[in-house]
């Protein structure tokens, strides 16, 4: 259910199960976290969803039966947040619950129109993931977190893009070309000179 692929440099992860909104299980989290990490060496590391919907997050079953509280969650957005060069989020439609940890690791952000963002963690009586309230944090500030986390809200495509939640808003059908042109650059480049680079922006600033 998780596909990988390579255009060029780029290596494409797909979460294929839309007909269950692409939601995860223990052993889907568990081939992305290992594939996350076979693709160190991938100058692009991009993920993103089969169908309409990125991901709705974890399996209702699988959430009942402990999913929910899983240590693999924060394994693959650390991996995801740990590789060297760039990551790109593709979100093809909404990205839900625990989701939001791969998304908000990522480096950039692309969505198509119709997709939503939403964290119900306060709805359904869990806690996010550790590192996920930093990084939204970082991205859109604190108020705007709590909106997401506290108030439960769903935020469209254009909201999160003027939040900066979203880098950028393509049509569905444009988002594989999208990431390609973002990535070709990098693709072109030295891998030292993309780490050096990535290790500049995210050092913590003086």
């Amino acid at each position: 259910m998780i596909e990988t692929t390579d255009d060029g440099a780029l290596r494409i992860l797909t979460i294929n199960r839309p007909e269950k909104a692409n939601s995860l299980t223990g052993e889907m989290l568990e081939a992305l976290r290992d594939a996350v990490d076979a693709a160190r060496d991938a100058p692009v590391l991009v993920l993103t969803g089969a169908g309409r919907v990125f991901s709705a997050g974890a399996d209702l079953d699988a959430a009942r039966a402990g999913l929910a509280t899983s240590p693999l969650w924060e394994e693959l957005s650390g991996a995801i947040a740990g590789h060297p060069g760039l990551t790109i989020a593709a979100l093809n439609g909404t990205a839900a619950g625990g989701a939001m940890g791969m998304v908000l690791a990522c480096d950039l952000r692309i969505a198509a129109p119709q997709a939503r963002i939403f964290y119900p963690v306060m709805k359904l009586g869990f806690l996010p993931q550790p590192s996920d309230p930093a990084r939204l944090r970082a991205l859109v500030g604190p108020a705007r977190a709590k909106m997401i986390l506290m108030a439960g809200q769903k935020i469209g495509a254009e909201e999160a893009r003027e939040w900066g939640l979203i880098d950028r808003i393509v049509p569905q059908e444009a988002l594989a070309e999208t990431t390609r042109e973002l990535g070709a650059d990098i693709c072109a480049a030295a891998p030292d000179h993309t780490r050096a680079i990535k290790k500049l922006i995210d050092a913590p600033h003086l």
